[in-house]
Parts: C-alpha cells; structure tokens; sequence
C-alpha cells in the first residue's frame, strides 16, 4: 500500500506539468481566481506567521533540507546501489510534492496577465520614446543626488543601517498603492539571508521564498541598493513573479517612496537601466546623453560594480545559467534577459504619466 501511494505521488508531477501548459493559456483566470484571489490570502498568512521573526524562516529550513539529504544519502547508500528503482521512487515523489508546494504557494503567479495588460499600457516602444524617458531621469536623479550631497561629484551615503532600510521598504508601497490599491503591502516580510556571502559570490542580490513568503535581501550589497532590491523582492511578494515586473513595481515603489534616499535608489535605477537600452539602440545618441549625468551619480554606479568586481568567480556563470534556463521553464522565455525588459514598462507607463 505504501509503495502504491508513493508511486501516485511521484507520477502525479505528469499531470501537474500539463496542467501547467494548460493554465499558460488561461492568464485571465489565473490572475483572478489565484493572483488576486487565492494567494492574497496565501501570502499575508505567510508574512503574519514569519514576518515579525528576526531570522530568516526559510533559510533555516533550507540549511535543514540540506541536512536531512546528506543524512538520507549516507544512510541509505547501500540500498541506493542494491535498489536503484525504489531510490528513484523517493526522489521522484519528493520532487513531485515540492513541485506542487512550489507552485501552490507561489509560482502560479508565472501564468498571470502580463502587467502591461493589466495597467492597459503598449508592449512596445520607440526609440525617441526612450530618449525622452532617459532625459527626465536624468534631470531628476541629478536634481536628488544634488540636494542630497550639495555637491555634484560627491556619491551618495545612506545615512541608515541596513536594517533600518529594510523596516521602510513598505512606506514607498504605501504611497504606490493610493494609486495601485492592489499593490498595498502588509505585514512586511523583509529580511537580510544568512546565506549572503554565497548569493554574493553566485551574482544574486536577493531572492524570494516561496515556500514561507519571506523576501531574501544579501547582507553585502552596497547600502545604495537596498531600497530597490529590498523593494523588487515585495514585489514578489505581492505575486508579480515576472523580474522585469518586480523591477518595475520596486523601482516605482522606490521612486514615490517619502523618504529622500529612496527616491534617490529608485530614480538611479531606472536610469541605469534606460541607459543601457539606450547603448544597444544607439550608441551615439548615448555618447551625448552620458556626459549630463552628474559624477555622484555614476560615482554610485562604479560603487555597485567594484562590488560585485571583487567577488566574481569562476562558477557565477553557473549558477547564472541555471538560473537562466528556471526563468525560462516558469514562463519567462527572455530568461535573465526579462530583467531589462523594465525599460519597456517605464517607457510606457511615464507617457501618460511624466516625471515631476
């Protein structure tokens, strides 16, 4: 009876994969019935129950995962080598639960309407278009970098801790939802991992959990980027699992943030990443656009690059691969490329409507 039940389990991720194929073609319902329905419940639970925690919930349960596998391989080494079919079974049955918990919990939300359908906005963009984006954060992101540094060439300094950062990531949520109500994020569930020095060294600044809702952010990562990464992983939390989507809602949630420093992360960012687009299109127009950017500007641009300088390593490009090819089986195609494809929602979001 138990090997019966255990073979169910395990040849049951068959139909949850085509299940999955099928949901790709149903995004309205999927946003509906799970995104804005099922998993707002699913994930404020999570965030009541290991939010106010200090520690990270999950991380703690994955250093256990980890145990308790090594454990299984030295004790069952022989059997492994004796009776190869049944091992498979166990693993494959492991598998199949976690695949369902993965997507039950949280990845559904892979398969919602794209947000530029839901905020009726283009899918495409000119060139001119972006341009004109670019030199409005321009003039923006000097203007704060200035007020805040009083001197143009002068990088700026967080003047918190961390953790204080962390704790005032929901205020740029709570401005954002007055216009997005669905965007309103409570309790907070933000917290720095424990294991930062390997996210570090495989190229990661943070990560979500899905299995306890709890927003990873790297303890190492220059203070500057604490505001918009801390900010992307919510919007993670909040079931937008699209990167290009989580950078766009965490850049915006940085950018009409109250507090001055975060304005300043998320204005920078969105630069950053119009730059860049600007560089592939059209390097020319870029050699005349670069030159306006205040020197404390890119002064934080080269702080964020002598860090991830200083631990690059030969198995980055691994773990990035990897990464890859997950974004691509979780309905992504673009793999890590989705993560630019910020600069399509920014374009076209700030058409209707303007930087101040």
């Amino acid at each position: 009876m138990l090997k019966h039940k255990k073979s169910l389990i395990a040849f049951s991720i068959i139909p949850q994969i085509l299940l999955l194929k099928v949901l790709a073609n149903f995004p309205e319902y999927v946003e509906s019935v799970y995104s804005h329905g099922l998993y707002v419940y699913i994930s404020r639970g999570m965030r009541y129950a290991f939010g106010w925690l200090p520690i990270s919930v999950g991380d703690l349960l994955y250093t256990i995962l980890g145990i308790y596998i090594i454990r299984w391989l030295v004790v069952n080494r022989k059997r492994i080598l004796k009776d190869t079919k049944h091992w498979f079974l166990d693993v494959i049955a492991a598998i199949s639960i976690g695949y369902f918990a993965f997507h039950m919990l949280w990845a559904f939300n892979y398969y919602r309407l794209p947000l530029h359908e839901s905020l009726n906005i283009d899918k495409d963009y000119t060139t001119e278009e972006l341009v004109a984006l670019t030199k409005q954060l321009i003039t923006k992101t000097n203007k704060i970098q200035l007020s805040i540094a009083n001197n143009d060439s002068v990088k700026v300094d967080m003047p918190f801790s961390k953790s204080e950062l962390l704790t005032m990531i929901p205020e740029g949520y709570n401005e954002l939802s007055k216009r997005f109500p669905y965007l309103e994020y409570h309790p907070r569930s933000i917290k720095k991992s424990i294991y930062s020095l390997p996210l570090t060294y495989m190229g990661f600044s943070g990560y979500l959990n899905p299995f306890t809702n709890e927003a990873q952010v790297d303890g190492l990562i220059p203070s500057y980027k604490f505001p918009t990464t801390g900010s992307h992983e919510a919007a993670h939390q909040l079931g937008y699992a699209a990167e290009n989507e989580a950078n766009f809602i965490g850049s915006m949630a940085a950018m009409q943030h109250p507090n001055i420093y975060f304005q300043y992360s998320g204005h920078a960012f969105a630069l950053r990443h119009c730059l860049n687009e600007i560089y592939k299109r059209d390097p020319e127009i870029y050699k005349t656009i670069f030159p306006k950017i205040n020197k404390g500007v890119l002064k934080n641009y080269q702080e964020v690059r002598d860090f991830w300088d200083g631990y690059q390593n030969p198995t980055e490009p691994i773990f990035k691969s990897t990464y890859n090819n997950f974004l691509k089986a979780n309905n992504q195609s673009a793999g890590m490329k989705s993560y630019s494809y910020i600069v399509a929602l920014l374009v076209n979001y700030h058409k209707s409507h303007p930087l101040d």
